[in-house]
């Protein structure tokens, strides 16, 4: 086990990196020598969500050091969940096996949260490698229409990219963290409605800086389990006419035969009976907040 250098101020040891893989050996590996030579020198922390292809050898085998923790099967976004669990900092960074973050970063996030304590989640700009480029979320996260914060720093935000956020770990526990009923694809949002009723903030601020280096391509399935997720937050937090029109949006499509309409309403289903036995409206407040960044959506305006 690598021994963690301290900083002036602390912070490496204060922010631990927890990232999720799953059969990405060599992106993962690439990651851990990135996050190795951080100044800060944070304590890594990896959940192999059921790999079969040598990750948790090659894990072990890295002279980062990184805690590996192996729940057996794929748990998803919870994987994020679990290694908060396991973290023995204040602070966790999130990251997956394609991201890393710019040296720096994390120090500048824990001072943001040591000097902001009502500060729950910190999103990072992201950077797209290898052409440097910046992700098209950026401008949506920047434009974001909800009101500032005079407790909070950055923009106000109710969406970020999962792989590129820090998080004050005992505001991302209490919020109860990622929900498995998403497994992923769109579970961040329902992340920060949570954080946000319980009066935490989560904003964009642009002067952390996190990498990423997806594969080329649309993943298998990605829209259908974004579509699948988007109605289950729905159910899960929105109000019931919400939820309704939602729900009738997806059927119509279905009945239309547009692709992806029919996997998604058969795994929708499924899963509904679970969703209802967990709903919990949000505060008045925070609906108000999620109207106007729909409102400001349908007109082709940033979020």
């Amino acid at each position: 086990m690598r021994e963690h250098a301290r900083d002036e101020s602390g912070d490496g040891v204060r922010t631990t990196v927890a990232i999720i893989t799953h059969n990405r050996r060599e992106s993962l590996i690439r990651t851990l020598d990135r996050l190795q030579a951080l100044p800060e020198r944070p304590p890594l922390l990896v959940v192999d969500n059921g790999s079969t292809d040598g990750t948790a050898e090659a894990v072990r085998n890295h002279p980062s050091g990184a805690q590996l923790l192996s729940p057996g099967h794929n748990t998803g976004a919870v994987g994020r969940t679990l290694a908060a669990r396991h973290a023995h900092t204040p602070y966790v960074a999130f990251s997956d096996d394609d991201s890393w973050w710019e040296p720096g970063a994390l120090k500048t996030a824990a001072a943001l949260f040591d000097s902001y304590p009502r500060l729950g989640l910190l999103a990072a700009r992201t950077v797209v490698q290898p052409g440097g480029c910046e992700d098209p979320v950026n401008a949506l996260l920047a434009g974001s229409p909800l009101p500032p914060r005079t407790d909070v720093p950055g923009t106000p935000v109710l969406g970020f990219l999962g792989c590129a956020v820090v998080a004050r770990r005992s505001a991302f526990l209490e919020a109860g963290g990622y929900q498995g009923l998403l497994f992923l694809g769109g579970e961040e949002t329902l992340l920060a409605y949570d954080l946000t009723a319980a009066g935490w903030g989560v904003v964009y601020e642009p002067s952390l800086i996190s990498h990423h280096d997806p594969a080329p391509g649309e993943r298998p399935g990605r829209k259908v389990a974004l579509r699948r997720n988007s109605l289950l937050t729905a159910w899960l937090r929105r109000p019931l006419p919400v939820a309704l029109r939602a729900t009738a949006g997806l059927v119509n499509d279905w009945g239309r035969g547009r692709p992806g309409a029919g996997r998604a309403l058969r795994e929708i289903l499924v899963r509904l009976p679970s969703a209802l036995r967990q709903r919990r409206k949000l505060p008045g407040w925070v609906e108000d907040q999620i109207r106007l960044v729909e409102s400001r959506a349908a007109r082709g305006g940033p979020l």
